[in-house]
C-alpha cells in the first residue's frame, strides 16, 4: 500500500516540496483524518472541512511562522493544526491535556495569535502589520475571516482602519453563507450578490481586453484607474471594500487549489497594499452529512462516520437541557405577553429560540455575530415599552460589557438577559468557558443577577424577571441537562434577592448558587457522614444579596462556604464577603469561597477539570473539616473580617 502523502507532512515546509497536483490528494487524506478523529472527540467539523484546500493553498504560498496567518474564531483551523506539526497529537483534540480546538500561541509557533471569538482577526493582523513596518521587519500578514464574522462591529472597525492605513496586509474572506446559524443581514446579502453576478467575470475577461484593441478603447482605459475599478463600478453595488480603500480580488473557488495559489502569489507581489481575496467555500465539504446539515455539524459531539448519527452518552435522566427549558418557557410566556421580543446573536439554535422564532417571527431578531449591537438594540426596544429578552452565551456577552453598563443600566431599562453556557463548558476551553459573568455583572448598578439550580427554578426566574423586576435582569445557567424533571406547577414570583433554605443545620453553612448546588449537596452528605450537620442554602441571587437573611444566617454559623461555577475573583463569594464586612456580624463568620481559580481554565471534560482543580465534594469536605478545627481551636478570637482564602 503506498505511503500517504500526509505522513510526510510534519511542517509547512514539507508541504511546499509537493507538486501542486499532489495537493488534492493530500486534501482527501486530511479530510479522512479529520472526520475520523472528530467522530470520536467531537469538534467543529463542518467549518474545518470547508477550508481544507484554502488552508493548503495559503501554506503553500506563505512561509509560516515568518509570515503570519491570523485565523478568525479558529474553528476552521483543523487543517492548519494538522500540517503544522500536530498531526500525531490530533487524536487528542479538545481532550484534557490534549491540543485545543482553537489556535493557541503556546501550542505552536505557527499559531500567530490565540482565537476563539469572532471578528477579531482583521484588527489583530493590522496591528502586526503596523508593528512589522515600525520595526523594519519583512513578512506577510494574512487574516482569514468568515462572512458571518464580518458582520461583527469589530471587523468593520478593523476594515475602516485598514483602508486608511499605510501598512499592507491581506484579508481572506471565507464566504460559505453560513455562520453558526445561517447568516443574516445586509452584508451577507451583498456578498451573495457578488457571488451570483456572472457579469463580473465576463466583463473582465472579454470587454476589457477588447477595449485595448482600438484607439477609442485605449482612451477609455486610460481614463479609468484600473480594470478592477472599471468593472466594479459597473457590477458591484456600492463597491464596498474598494471604497474603503481595500483592493478587492475574487470571488475565487475555495476548493480550486491552483486558482487560489495563483491569486495568493499575485497578492504577495504587492505587499504594501491592503487587499481582500474573496473565497467561496462549501461548509462540510467532503462529508455528505455535514454538507447537508452544516449547522448540526458546526459543533458536534462524537458521531457515527457511516450514518452521521450522533453517539449519545448513557442517559442518566430524561430531563431537558437548561437551554430547552428557557426556549420553551419564553415561548409559553410570550403567548399572553405581546410585549415580549427575543434577540440573539447568530445563536438561534444554540439558545433554543427556534420554536419562538417560528411561533412569533415578527418578534424574533437574529442580529448576526454582533453582541454589542444586540444589547443596544434591546435598549432601544425597551425605551419604547417592549420587553426584550436577549439570549447570548456567557463568553460572548462579555464582549458587550460597555453596552450593558452605558446603554441599558444607565437608564435602568428593563431588559432580560439569558446568559447561556455559564461556567465551565468543557472541550472548547478557555475562550468559551463562561466563568467571569458573575464577576463583571455584579459591577452593574441596579442589576439583578440570578442563577437557577434546576429547570423548575429557571421557569420561575424567567417569569419573575419579565413580570415583576425592573432594570437589567440576568439569568445565568450552564450548558447541558437540568438535574431534575420539570414539575407541572403554576408560575410564582420569587422575592428579589432572597435565598432559599433547603436544609437547616448548624455551625457550617453551605451556600451554592446555580448549577454548583449538586456539588454543595454532595459535600453536605459527606459532612453528615462525618458527624456534622451543615445548613444548605440555595442562594438564587448573586445580586442583590438580602442583608437581613444573611445577617441571621451568619450569626448562627461559624463557617460559610460559597460555591460558584465562576472565577473566585470578584464573584459570588466575594459578594458574600463584602456583605459580611458591611453588616458586621456579632461573633464573626469565616467565609470560604469555593470556585474556579483566578486563571484561564484549560479545555477538557468538565468533571475531570473540576477534579483536577480540587473542586469535588470529597476534597471540599476534607478542607472544610480542617478549617473547622482551626476555627474552633481554644483561645481563637473570631474576627468579623473574613479570611480571604480560596479553596483551589
Amino acid at each position: 500500500m503506498p505511503e500517504k502523502l500526509l505522513d510526510s507532512i510534519n511542517d509547512p515546509s514539507d508541504l511546499r516540496k509537493l507538486h501542486v497536483k499532489e495537493l488534492s490528494k493530500l486534501a482527501e487524506e486530511i479530510r479522512e483524518l479529520m472526520i475520523d478523529v472528530v467522530s470520536r472527540t467531537g469538534g467543529h467539523l463542518a467549518s474545518s472541512l470547508g477550508t481544507v484546500e484554502l488552508t493548503l493553498a495559503l501554506h503553500y504560498c506563505y512561509d509560516t511562522p515568518v509570515d503570519k496567518l491570523i485565523w478568525d474564531v479558529g474553528h476552521q483551523a483543523y487543517t492548519h493544526k494538522i500540517i503544522t506539526g500536530r498531526r500525531a497529537q490530533f487524536t487528542t483534540l479538545r481532550q484534557l491535556n490534549g491540543i485545543s480546538g482553537f489556535p493557541r500561541i503556546e501550542e505552536s509557533i505557527h499559531d500567530a495569535s490565540s482565537a476563539g471569538h469572532a471578528s477579531a482577526s482583521i484588527s489583530t493582523a493590522l496591528g502586526m502589520a503596523v508593528a512589522r513596518d515600525l520595526l523594519g521587519e519583512k513578512y506577510n500578514v494574512v487574516a482569514i475571516i468568515g462572512d458571518g464574522s464580518l458582520s461583527g462591529g469589530l471587523a468593520l472597525e478593523g476594515l475602516n482602519n485598514l483602508g486608511s492605513s499605510s501598512s499592507g496586509m491581506t484579508i481572506v474572506l471565507n464566504d460559505n453563507e453560513m455562520s453558526i446559524s445561517r447568516n443574516v443581514g445586509a452584508l451577507s446579502r451583498y456578498l451573495t450578490r457578488v457571488l451570483t453576478d456572472k457579469r463580473y467575470t465576463r466583463i473582465k475577461a472579454e470587454i476589457w481586453d477588447r477595449l485595448g484593441g482600438s484607439s477609442v478603447g485605449k482612451s477609455i482605459r486610460s481614463i479609468v484607474r484600473s480594470i478592477d475599478d472599471a468593472v466594479k463600478h459597473i457590477v458591484i453595488p456600492g463597491k464596498l471594500f474598494e471604497d474603503m480603500g481595500i483592493r478587492y480580488l475574487g470571488p475565487v473557488d475555495g476548493h480550486d487549489i491552483p486558482a487560489m495559489i495563483d491569486i495568493f502569489r499575485s497578492v504577495k507581489e504587492q505587499p504594501s497594499l491592503p487587499q481582500l481575496v474573496h473565497v467561496i467555500t462549501k461548509k462540510g465539504k467532503g462529508y455528505r452529512f455535514a454538507e447537508k446539515d452544516a449547522i448540526k455539524y458546526h459543533g458536534i459531539g462524537s458521531f457515527s462516520r457511516e450514518t452521521g448519527d450522533i453517539i449519545t452518552k448513557p442517559i442518566v435522566s430524561s430531563t431537558p437541557t437548561y437551554s430547552e427549558v428557557f426556549g420553551a418557557t419564553l415561548t409559553e410566556l410570550a403567548e399572553k405577553r405581546s410585549q415580549i421580543v427575543a434577540i440573539t446573536a447568530a445563536m438561534r439554535d444554540g439558545t433554543k429560540l427556534t420554536q419562538f422564532s417560528k411561533t412569533f417571527p415578527d418578534r424574533f431578531f437574529d442580529v448576526g455575530i454582533a453582541e454589542s449591537h444586540a444589547v443596544t438594540f434591546a435598549a432601544g426596544l425597551a425605551h419604547r415599552g417592549l420587553c426584550p429578552v436577549v439570549a447570548i452565551y456567557s463568553t460572548f456577552l462579555q464582549r458587550a460589557y460597555d453596552q450593558l453598563m452605558h446603554d441599558v443600566a444607565l437608564d435602568n431599562l428593563h431588559v432580560v438577559f439569558s446568559v447561556d453556557r455559564a461556567g465551565l463548558v468543557g472541550d472548547d476551553g478557555p475562550t468559551h468557558h463562561g466563568i467571569f459573568d458573575l464577576s463583571y455583572l455584579r459591577t452593574i448598578p441596579g442589576a439583578t443577577v440570578m442563577a437557577p439550580r434546576n429547570g423548575n427554578d429557571l421557569r420561575q426566574m424567567l417569569y419573575t424577571a419579565i413580570d415583576f423586576f425592573k432594570g437589567p435582569v440576568f439569568i445565568r445557567f450552564p450548558r447541558g441537562g437540568t438535574p431534575e424533571s420539570l414539575r407541572d406547577e403554576p408560575f410564582a414570583q420569587i422575592p428579589r434577592g432572597l435565598p432559599q433554605i433547603i436544609v437547616k443545620g448548624k455551625e457550617i453553612a453551605l451556600i451554592p448558587i446555580g448549577d454548583f448546588y449538586p456539588v454543595a449537596d454532595n459535600t453536605a452528605a459527606l459532612l453528615r457522614d462525618r458527624g456534622h450537620h451543615p445548613t444548605v442554602i440555595d442562594a438564587r441571587f448573586a445580586k442583590p444579596l438580602d442583608s437581613a437573611f444573611y445577617t441571621a444566617l451568619f450569626r448562627n454559623h461559624r463557617i460559610a462556604v460559597t460555591f460558584e461555577n465562576n472565577s473566585v475573583a470578584g464573584g459570588f463569594g466575594t459578594g458574600i464577603m463584602e456583605l459580611v464586612n458591611s453588616i458586621g456580624c456579632g461573633r464573626g463568620v469565616e467565609v470560604i469561597p469555593v470556585g474556579l481559580p483566578d486563571q484561564f481554565i484549560p479545555h477538557g471534560e468538565r468533571s475531570l477539570v473540576l477534579r483536577t482543580l480540587g473542586i469535588d465534594p470529597e476534597s471540599i469536605a476534607q478542607r472544610i473539616i480542617a478549617r473547622l478545627k482551626t476555627v474552633n481551636a481554644p483561645g481563637r478570637r473570631h474576627s468579623i473580617v473574613p479570611h480571604r482564602r480560596v479553596l483551589q
